[in-house]
């Protein structure tokens, strides 16, 4: 069966399966934090957490998966492997560090965390500089299994992950085509702040606006603060070098990032808002869809502008305050990156004053010759699907465009 017919079969098969469970009542079951930690604490065979830090932001994403997120039994399903697969890795690393104390003294210097809007060319720049030896990505497969000498190796952990992707690539056939990923991708650090239940992640992937005011109030220290402790046990392993952390949501946490990761880098990423807004609403549409009974996409278009409206407003008053200092951003526009992107590469090591060996501009080149447009299919969304009004979002992005010249 190909994709295509995937897409359409499958979400019959679901929605069967969704009135099914409704008449039987198994939609109202709730997933409740207790029941959870055991699962993870049995298939662990281990009961002490670091900390117990993670107890009100569990409580609170799962009362908005309840009351908002409209779960359909596969969005429970998958909701409930999740969770186990996050309590699940904070227990083993604990333990990790309970057997390796050393684990926490290893020293996270001077990261480069590439941010900006989404869709603007962040993943293939993240890909891009993935090729260069001297610098530690996190991979996809290793936001899914940390250690994996624990549980099969390395190999074995990537090729599992790739597997599930595969199965998720049959509930959403569009993902591929918007969000090309392996297990060896290079993985965004949300995906790693989500196992303390504290990310950005979860209010793509679910409707869950009541749980990303408590986190948007709360603030994203213990999240960063977990996520460079999981760099620390990675670190262990992959020896040591330069991380390069990518994620749009990076920009909602400056703050925190700056308080843990003093001497951190920062790649700012631009592209024009008219262009990013619908892409990001179908992106987010498609995440969604195999999770909710229903999506509502005038909702995902407010939810959408109103948010990236923030982060557009948030760095230019970074750009503007020196709330970072200058010489430590780096501006990437993406029609120039597009156009040429070694040359943007290049002009990023030589701001940060980092070595380009020509061995690594031979490996990037190999990438974007097999890659080309930067790995980007073209937008096929449109505005008016989400609700967008592209009048009005150029007049509210109009000071962004101005200070970032996109």
């Amino acid at each position: 069966m190909t994709l295509r017919e995937c897409g359409v079969v499958i979400p019959r098969i679901v929605r069967a399966i969704d009135y099914g469970a409704e008449a039987f009542g198994l939609l109202r079951q709730p997933l409740l934090p207790s029941d959870l930690i055991a699962i993870a604490q049995r298939i662990t065979g281990l009961r002490e957490f670091e900390d117990a830090n993670f107890e009100e932001a569990l409580a609170l994403l799962l009362q908005s998966f309840e009351r908002e997120a409209d779960l359909s039994v596969i969005g429970r399903m998958a909701a409930k492997w999740d969770i186990v697969r996050f309590l699940s890795n904070l227990l083993r690393l604990r333990e990790a560090e309970r057997r390796t104390p050393g684990i926490l003294d290893q020293s996270i210097e001077q990261p480069i965390f590439i941010t900006g809007l989404p869709r603007s060319g962040s993943t293939f720049l993240h890909r891009l500089l993935g090729q260069d030896r001297s610098n530690l990505v996190v991979r996809s497969w290793e936001t899914i299994y940390p250690l994996p000498e624990e549980e099969g190796g390395a190999v074995a952990k990537a090729r599992a992950v790739d597997r599930q992707l595969a199965i998720f690539a049959k509930m959403a056939p569009d993902f591929q085509h918007v969000h090309p990923i392996t297990a060896q991708s290079p993985q965004e650090c949300t995906e790693i702040t989500a196992h303390v239940f504290r990310s950005l992640r979860f209010d793509t992937t679910h409707h869950v606006p009541s749980y990303q005011r408590w986190l948007d109030d709360t603030g994203h220290f213990v999240a960063y603060a977990f996520h460079r402790r999981f760099l620390r046990h990675l670190q262990l392993r992959k020896g040591s070098g330069r991380w390069v952390l990518k994620s749009p949501d990076h920009v909602f946490a400056l703050d925190a990032i700056l308080s843990l990761y003093p001497d951190a880098r920062f790649v700012f990423t631009h592209r024009d808002p008219l262009q990013v807004l619908p892409s990001v609403a179908r992106l987010t549409e498609v995440l969604r869809r195999p999770f909710a009974r229903h999506i509502d996409r005038a909702a995902i278009g407010r939810q959408v502008t109103r948010r990236w409206e923030s982060g557009a407003l948030t760095m230019m008053e970074a750009a503007q305050t020196a709330r970072i200092a200058p010489e430590r951003v780096f501006h990437m526009r993406f029609p120039e990156f597009i156009r040429d992107p070694i040359a943007s590469v290049t002009s990023l090591y030589r701001y940060f004053g980092l070595p380009l060996r020509p061995s690594v501009a031979k490996d990037m080149q190999s990438l974007v010759a097999g890659d080309p447009n930067a790995g980007y299919r073209g937008n096929k969304a449109l505005a008016s699907d989400y609700g967008i009004d592209l009048r009005e979002e150029r007049y509210r992005f109009s000071g962004y465009v101005a200070c970032f010249g996109v």
